[in-house]
């Protein structure tokens, strides 16, 4: 009975072992087939096709081309700091017709505008801290409104600014201009370039800036202080438009060089950016812009004598004076001419100083007056006469009476 137990058990052993090796051999199959067919698909390079590669090629080319390396970009000024170094080297550009500005490009030399300085000999250069010197007019190239000035004596440490490129400008770049725009010394205004256009020879800087009579002659500013142009006036498309001469006329004066016209580089420049409006101004043009700047210089002048008598009139009115005043005046003393807004009377003993605080308010009366009739005369619009009349406190509508 065990016999065919062991028998049965041998069979199956055997069945076992044959089927393993049926597995087995048919890997192997499978393995040999890829083999050959991976030969087929990328046969052995001979030893007779393998040679060593010659370097030279590569190094010309890794010397043309070197591996970039990270680089850190120097940290750009800010716009304060740009405007501090470059505010002490403009100055005011004062002649006997009227007011600009100017900019130190060495020590006893200055850049400013034709325009500026026409029919001088020489003009009164006001420094930043209100200290004046005489320049002499060194050179000129009236088609391109540039001078370049010459200061008698040369101050120790002069601040100058750096000449640029405005052929490296591109539009939407951020701009500075600072000047005297009605007088108002070391006034700065910021904005945008729009690009390179062309009055005839000259190569001008369209900027939205905002540029003022007395901005004339001024630097106007890149990003990294240097001057890419000097402001302008005397190129006009229409309102809103402002320019400034291309530095590089100005370099080519400096330099004695004959004027070529500016290499645009990466500025945006076209045939069609040519303005169509004259590279001069007309003769009105010439004369209210004139007369604006000598008006203003005059305001400033009387304005200091009104607050003058603004001091005086308030120790006559705590100590001399009993009542009240009514009414809203710029100045209070303006009810001199009011006396019905004085509420009170004077006190004993002060008679004389009231009376002298009503003729300094004649005589600044009549300068005022003396000033509109000239403005009136030179053109100055109405419009601009009353602005800054309410800018320095003068805009009384009793002067007339």
């Amino acid at each position: 009975m065990q016999e065919p137990y062991r028998s049965q058990e041998s069979q199956s052993s055997r069945g076992g072992t044959a089927a393993w090796a049926g597995w087995i051999i048919a890997a192997l199959a499978i393995v040999g087939l890829t083999w050959v067919w991976t030969q087929r698909q990328h046969p052995p390079v001979a030893p007779a096709q393998v040679r060593e590669l010659d370097p030279a090629p590569l190094k010309a080319l890794a010397s043309e081309h070197p591996p970039l390396r990270a680089t850190t970009a120097a940290p750009t000024e800010t716009w304060e700091a740009i405007i501090g170094k470059s505010m002490p080297a403009v100055v005011q550009v004062e002649t006997s017709r009227g007011l600009g500005s100017g900019f130190f490009v060495s020590p006893e030399k200055l850049l400013t505008n034709v325009h500026v300085i026409s029919g001088e000999s020489y003009v009164t250069v006001r420094y930043s801290d209100n200290s004046t010197t005489q320049a002499s007019i060194l050179a000129t190239a009236p088609d391109y409104d540039v001078a370049v000035l010459k200061v008698w004596k040369t101050r120790s440490e002069q601040a100058t600014i750096a000449l640029g490129s405005a052929g490296d400008l591109h539009s939407g770049q951020e701009a500075v201009a600072i000047g005297s725009p009605h007088g108002m010394q070391n006034t700065v205004t910021r904005g945008i370039i729009s690009g390179l256009r062309q009055a005839g020879p000259v190569t001008l800087v369209q900027t939205d800036t905002a540029l003022n009579p007395g901005n004339s002659g001024g630097p106007l500013l890149d990003r990294t202080g240097a001057a890419i142009g000097i402001n302008t006036l005397i190129f006009r498309g229409s309102q809103g438009l402002n320019f400034a001469v291309a530095i590089e006329h100005a370099k080519a004066l400096l330099e004695g060089r004959a004027q070529t016209p500016v290499n645009p580089g990466t500025a945006d420049v076209s045939n069609g950016n040519r303005i169509p409006s004259p590279v001069a101004p007309s003769e009105s043009d010439r004369q209210r812009s004139n007369g604006t700047q000598l008006y203003e210089a005059r305001l400033a002048a009387i304005a200091q004598r009104a607050a003058d008598l603004d001091d005086y009139w308030g120790r006559f009115k705590a100590q001399g004076f009993e009542g009240r005043i009514t009414g809203s005046f710029d100045r209070e003393w303006y009810v001199v001419w009011e006396p019905e807004s004085m509420k009170g009377q004077t006190r004993e003993g002060y008679e004389g100083i009231f009376t002298d605080i009503k003729r300094r308010a004649q005589e600044i009366r009549t300068l005022v007056l003396k000033t509109e009739e000239e403005a009136r005369q030179a053109d100055v619009y109405p419009g601009t006469r009353r602005e800054m009349r309410h800018r320095y406190h003068l805009d009384y509508p009793g002067w007339e009476r």
